[in-house]
């Protein structure tokens, strides 16, 4: 039991970055706390001991504001982060290292006695307010973004967005870099921003457009430079000034920010 419990607090660790000692994990994580309370409340389940198994479970919702049926099957290193508003159902079956963030349901279509609620296999996430709805499985590895509705199962790896929710299948990693996504990166690195937010491949169509106007802004830099090359054959000093930085404070104040204002704010700036 206290080998579950050492696990359960490194994995907070491990996806926190928020999380600075043990004793804070232990006293202000109501995710860890309704998992442990989820575990005697589904012990007591197994043993038929159905009443006390929800009272425990509604104390549970009571003190977290996390609702999980004492039913529900979980793994090990599960973790919910904020989990205001997240509900997880009787039927549930969780795998191993899987994320919740708040306002998750994983609820069911129909009120069939049998199985009616997903499957989560090991190292799914489920951003905030995304609702997985029936019997189907969400295969290792993928993931459903923030808002979405998803009600039908997702390939390993894939992503499910939108409503009602996309597949987005996982691309296999190319051997070698084009040059337009090295050219495309460098750029986002001399911004100040992760190139992987900007990737050609999001679903997001404010990523794509930032990432087409990343190629834009590298062109125009190839031609200034081939400008000052030629004036500086021809005696001129005017390419000779050096241009502003762009990783000062203002950037790295960004960089701990939500991806979406680092994006626009990085747009505006190349605009300016």
């Amino acid at each position: 039991m206290f080998a579950r419990m050492k696990e359960d607090i490194a994995s907070v660790f491990h996806r926190d970055p928020a999380a600075r000692n043990t004793l804070e994990v232990l006293t202000c994580y109501p995710g860890l706390h309704a998992v442990w309370l989820h575990r005697v409340a589904h012990a007591l389940w197994v043993r038929r001991a159905f009443l006390l198994a929800r009272m425990v479970s509604h104390l549970a919702r009571w003190l977290t504001g996390i609702e999980i049926h004492p039913g529900a099957q979980i793994g090990r290193r599960f973790f919910i982060d904020h989990g205001f508003g997240v509900v997880i159902g009787e039927t549930t079956e969780i795998g191993d290292d899987v994320t919740l963030y708040q306002g998750v349901t994983l609820g069911g279509t129909s009120w069939d006695q049998g199985k009616r609620h997903p499957t989560l296999e090991d190292g799914v996430v489920v951003g905030a307010g995304a609702k997985v709805l029936g019997p189907f499985t969400v295969g290792a590895g993928a993931k459903i973004g923030s808002n979405a509705v998803v009600t039908k199962a997702v390939p390993a790896g894939a992503t499910a967005v939108g409503i009602p929710g996309r597949i987005i299948p996982k691309e296999p990693e190319p051997e070698a870099k084009t040059e337009q996504q090295v050219k495309r990166e460098a750029m986002a690195e001399k911004l100040g921003f992760d190139a992987y937010g900007v990737s050609r491949d999001m679903p997001d169509p404010v990523a794509r457009a930032i990432g087409q106007m990343l190629d834009h802004m590298h062109a125009v830099d190839s031609r200034l430079e081939g400008m000052c090359k030629a004036l500086s054959e021809l005696g001129s000093d005017y390419c000779a000034k050096e241009l502003p930085t762009l990783g000062g404070e203002d950037f790295e104040l960004l960089k701990d920010e939500s991806q979406p204002s680092v994006e626009v704010d990085a747009a505006s700036d190349s605009k300016a």
